[in-house]
Protein backbone atom coordinates (compact mmCIF):
# COMPACT_ATOMS: atom_id res chain seq x y z
CA UNK A 1 0.00 0.00 0.00
CA UNK A 2 1.23 3.51 -0.85
CA UNK A 3 2.10 5.39 2.34
CA UNK A 4 2.26 9.19 2.40
CA UNK A 5 5.71 10.54 3.07
CA UNK A 6 4.30 13.67 4.71
CA UNK A 7 0.99 13.96 6.54
CA UNK A 8 -0.55 17.35 7.40
CA UNK A 9 -3.37 17.58 9.94
CA UNK A 10 -5.81 20.22 11.16
CA UNK A 11 -6.83 19.06 14.62
CA UNK A 12 -10.37 20.43 14.81
CA UNK A 13 -13.21 19.76 17.24
CA UNK A 14 -11.75 20.12 20.74
CA UNK A 15 -14.22 22.82 21.77
CA UNK A 16 -17.26 21.01 20.41
CA UNK A 17 -16.14 17.79 22.08
CA UNK A 18 -16.11 19.63 25.41
CA UNK A 19 -19.40 21.44 24.75
CA UNK A 20 -21.21 18.17 24.10
CA UNK A 21 -20.10 17.07 27.54
CA UNK A 22 -20.95 20.45 29.10
CA UNK A 23 -17.35 20.95 30.05
CA UNK A 24 -15.04 23.99 29.59
CA UNK A 25 -13.28 24.27 26.24
CA UNK A 26 -9.88 23.75 27.85
CA UNK A 27 -10.96 20.22 28.82
CA UNK A 28 -11.41 19.54 25.12
CA UNK A 29 -7.93 20.84 24.39
CA UNK A 30 -6.48 18.56 27.06
CA UNK A 31 -8.31 15.60 25.51
CA UNK A 32 -6.96 16.68 22.13
CA UNK A 33 -3.41 16.47 23.44
CA UNK A 34 -3.90 12.73 23.93
CA UNK A 35 -4.98 12.43 20.29
CA UNK A 36 -1.72 14.11 19.27
CA UNK A 37 0.23 11.29 20.91
CA UNK A 38 -1.94 8.73 19.15
CA UNK A 39 -1.29 10.39 15.79
CA UNK A 40 2.47 10.42 16.41
CA UNK A 41 2.38 6.74 17.38
CA UNK A 42 0.46 5.94 14.20
CA UNK A 43 3.00 7.73 12.00
CA UNK A 44 5.90 5.93 13.66
CA UNK A 45 4.21 2.56 13.23
CA UNK A 46 3.33 3.17 9.56
CA UNK A 47 6.68 4.62 8.55
CA UNK A 48 5.38 8.10 7.70
CA UNK A 49 8.44 10.34 7.55
CA UNK A 50 6.91 13.74 8.40
CA UNK A 51 3.88 14.94 10.33
CA UNK A 52 2.79 18.58 10.42
CA UNK A 53 0.13 19.54 12.96
CA UNK A 54 -1.80 22.82 12.99
CA UNK A 55 -1.72 23.58 16.71
CA UNK A 56 -2.47 27.31 16.88
CA UNK A 57 -3.19 29.63 13.98
CA UNK A 58 -2.25 33.28 13.64
CA UNK A 59 -6.00 34.00 13.82
CA UNK A 60 -6.40 32.06 17.09
CA UNK A 61 -4.84 34.96 19.01
CA UNK A 62 -8.24 36.62 18.61
CA UNK A 63 -9.96 34.04 20.81
CA UNK A 64 -11.05 34.95 24.36
CA UNK A 65 -8.07 35.91 26.51
CA UNK A 66 -8.87 33.24 29.10
CA UNK A 67 -8.85 30.47 26.50
CA UNK A 68 -5.62 31.70 24.91
CA UNK A 69 -3.95 31.85 28.33
CA UNK A 70 -5.07 28.32 29.15
CA UNK A 71 -3.82 27.10 25.78
CA UNK A 72 -0.42 28.68 26.37
CA UNK A 73 -0.16 26.94 29.75
CA UNK A 74 -1.18 23.63 28.17
CA UNK A 75 1.36 24.16 25.38
CA UNK A 76 4.16 24.89 27.87
CA UNK A 77 3.30 21.84 29.98
CA UNK A 78 3.32 19.64 26.89
CA UNK A 79 6.73 20.95 25.87
CA UNK A 80 8.14 20.21 29.31
CA UNK A 81 6.49 16.79 29.58
CA UNK A 82 6.64 15.24 26.11
CA UNK A 83 9.94 16.23 24.54
CA UNK A 84 12.07 13.72 26.45
CA UNK A 85 9.88 10.85 25.26
CA UNK A 86 9.77 12.16 21.70
CA UNK A 87 13.56 12.38 21.71
CA UNK A 88 13.84 8.83 23.01
CA UNK A 89 11.69 7.62 20.13
CA UNK A 90 13.72 9.38 17.46
CA UNK A 91 11.30 12.23 16.70
CA UNK A 92 12.69 15.57 15.51
CA UNK A 93 10.58 18.49 16.73
CA UNK A 94 10.33 21.78 14.85
CA UNK A 95 8.03 24.79 15.17
CA UNK A 96 6.84 26.98 12.30
CA UNK A 97 5.07 30.31 12.67
CA UNK A 98 5.65 33.68 14.33
CA UNK A 99 7.04 32.52 17.65
CA UNK A 100 7.80 36.11 18.67
CA UNK A 101 4.19 36.44 19.82
CA UNK A 102 4.71 33.78 22.49
CA UNK A 103 6.07 34.53 25.94
CA UNK A 104 9.77 34.16 26.65
CA UNK A 105 9.36 30.90 28.58
CA UNK A 106 7.54 29.18 25.73
CA UNK A 107 10.06 30.46 23.16
CA UNK A 108 12.91 29.10 25.26
CA UNK A 109 11.23 25.70 25.52
CA UNK A 110 10.61 25.65 21.75
CA UNK A 111 14.27 26.35 21.08
CA UNK A 112 15.38 23.75 23.62
CA UNK A 113 13.09 21.09 22.12
CA UNK A 114 14.41 21.77 18.63
CA UNK A 115 18.03 21.63 19.79
CA UNK A 116 17.55 18.44 21.80
CA UNK A 117 15.86 16.54 18.96
CA UNK A 118 17.71 18.04 15.98
CA UNK A 119 19.59 14.84 15.13
CA UNK A 120 16.59 12.51 15.15
CA UNK A 121 15.44 10.91 11.90
CA UNK A 122 12.52 8.53 12.56
CA UNK A 123 9.84 11.21 12.24
CA UNK A 124 9.95 14.93 11.49
CA UNK A 125 7.25 16.43 13.71
CA UNK A 126 6.42 19.99 12.65
CA UNK A 127 4.14 22.02 14.91
CA UNK A 128 2.50 25.03 13.31
CA UNK A 129 1.99 27.53 16.13
CA UNK A 130 1.02 31.17 15.59
CA UNK A 131 1.12 30.14 11.93
CA UNK A 132 -0.83 31.19 8.86
CA UNK A 133 -0.38 30.20 5.24
CA UNK A 134 -0.70 33.77 3.98
CA UNK A 135 1.77 34.90 6.62
CA UNK A 136 4.17 32.19 5.41
CA UNK A 137 3.89 33.33 1.77
CA UNK A 138 4.30 36.99 2.73
CA UNK A 139 7.46 36.16 4.70
CA UNK A 140 8.90 34.32 1.68
CA UNK A 141 8.11 37.30 -0.54
CA UNK A 142 9.82 39.67 1.91
CA UNK A 143 12.89 37.46 2.01
CA UNK A 144 13.18 37.48 -1.78
CA UNK A 145 12.50 41.23 -1.93
CA UNK A 146 15.39 41.86 0.48
CA UNK A 147 17.68 39.76 -1.71
CA UNK A 148 16.65 41.76 -4.79
CA UNK A 149 17.19 45.06 -2.94
CA UNK A 150 20.67 43.92 -1.83
CA UNK A 151 21.56 42.85 -5.37
CA UNK A 152 21.98 39.16 -4.50
CA UNK A 153 19.35 38.11 -7.05
CA UNK A 154 17.48 39.68 -9.95
CA UNK A 155 13.66 39.78 -10.15
CA UNK A 156 13.78 37.45 -13.14
CA UNK A 157 15.61 34.88 -11.01
CA UNK A 158 12.48 34.31 -8.93
CA UNK A 159 10.62 31.19 -10.04
CA UNK A 160 8.50 28.60 -8.24
CA UNK A 161 11.51 26.62 -7.08
CA UNK A 162 13.25 29.65 -5.56
CA UNK A 163 10.04 30.82 -3.91
CA UNK A 164 9.42 27.34 -2.52
CA UNK A 165 12.87 27.43 -0.92
CA UNK A 166 11.78 30.36 1.26
CA UNK A 167 8.50 29.05 2.69
CA UNK A 168 8.25 26.97 5.86
CA UNK A 169 9.21 23.29 5.59
CA UNK A 170 11.23 23.94 2.42
CA UNK A 171 13.54 21.04 3.31
CA UNK A 172 10.68 18.51 3.30
CA UNK A 173 8.57 17.13 0.46
CA UNK A 174 5.13 18.78 0.29
CA UNK A 175 2.39 16.96 2.21
CA UNK A 176 0.99 14.00 0.31
CA UNK A 177 -2.12 13.77 2.47
CA UNK A 178 -4.05 16.38 4.44
CA UNK A 179 -6.54 15.33 7.12
CA UNK A 180 -9.02 17.61 8.87
CA UNK A 181 -11.17 16.34 11.71
CA UNK A 182 -14.31 18.00 13.05
CA UNK A 183 -16.50 18.06 9.94
CA UNK A 184 -15.45 21.32 8.28
CA UNK A 185 -14.25 21.01 4.68
CA UNK A 186 -11.75 23.83 4.26
CA UNK A 187 -8.01 24.25 4.76
CA UNK A 188 -8.30 27.43 6.89
CA UNK A 189 -5.09 29.22 5.89
CA UNK A 190 -2.90 26.17 6.56
CA UNK A 191 0.16 25.52 4.35
CA UNK A 192 -1.41 27.33 1.38
CA UNK A 193 1.70 27.05 -0.81
CA UNK A 194 2.62 23.53 0.27
CA UNK A 195 -0.85 21.96 -0.22
CA UNK A 196 -1.08 22.73 -3.96
CA UNK A 197 -1.20 19.05 -4.98
CA UNK A 198 -1.95 17.42 -1.65
CA UNK A 199 -4.79 14.90 -1.38
CA UNK A 200 -7.48 16.20 0.98
CA UNK A 201 -9.45 13.99 3.40
CA UNK A 202 -12.14 15.19 5.79
CA UNK A 203 -13.93 13.42 8.63
CA UNK A 204 -16.72 14.35 11.05
CA UNK A 205 -14.74 12.72 13.87
CA UNK A 206 -13.83 15.29 16.50
CA UNK A 207 -10.13 15.48 17.24
CA UNK A 208 -10.27 14.07 20.81
CA UNK A 209 -12.16 11.05 19.41
CA UNK A 210 -9.44 10.25 16.87
CA UNK A 211 -8.35 6.62 16.75
CA UNK A 212 -6.07 4.48 14.64
CA UNK A 213 -9.05 3.12 12.70
CA UNK A 214 -9.94 6.63 11.47
CA UNK A 215 -6.36 7.30 10.41
CA UNK A 216 -6.26 3.94 8.65
CA UNK A 217 -9.39 4.87 6.67
CA UNK A 218 -7.62 8.01 5.50
CA UNK A 219 -4.55 6.08 4.42
CA UNK A 220 -6.65 3.45 2.64
CA UNK A 221 -8.46 6.17 0.72
CA UNK A 222 -5.16 7.86 -0.14
CA UNK A 223 -3.74 4.59 -1.49
CA UNK A 224 -6.69 4.25 -3.90
CA UNK A 225 -6.27 7.70 -5.41
CA UNK A 226 -4.46 8.35 -8.67
CA UNK A 227 -2.12 11.29 -8.25
CA UNK A 228 -1.66 12.84 -11.69
CA UNK A 229 -0.03 16.24 -10.97
CA UNK A 230 -1.53 17.68 -14.14
CA UNK A 231 -0.73 14.67 -16.35
CA UNK A 232 -3.17 12.17 -17.82
CA UNK A 233 -3.82 8.80 -16.24
CA UNK A 234 -2.04 7.07 -19.14
CA UNK A 235 1.04 9.23 -18.67
CA UNK A 236 1.15 8.42 -14.97
CA UNK A 237 0.82 4.71 -15.75
CA UNK A 238 3.70 4.95 -18.25
CA UNK A 239 5.88 6.73 -15.71
CA UNK A 240 5.14 4.11 -13.05
CA UNK A 241 5.93 1.33 -15.52
CA UNK A 242 9.24 2.89 -16.53
CA UNK A 243 10.14 3.48 -12.88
Amino acid sequence: MTIPRHLAVIMDGNGRWAARRRRPRIIGHRAGARAVNLCIDFCLERGIAALTLFAFSSENWGRPEEEVGALMKLFLNALEREVVELHRRGVRVRFIGERGRFGAQIRERMQAAEAQTAGNTRLALNIAASYGGRQDIAAAARSLAHDVAEGRIQPDDIDEALFASRVALADLPPPDLFIRTGGDTRISNFLLWQLAYTELWFTDTLWPELDAATLSLALDDFARRERRFGLTGDQVADLETSA
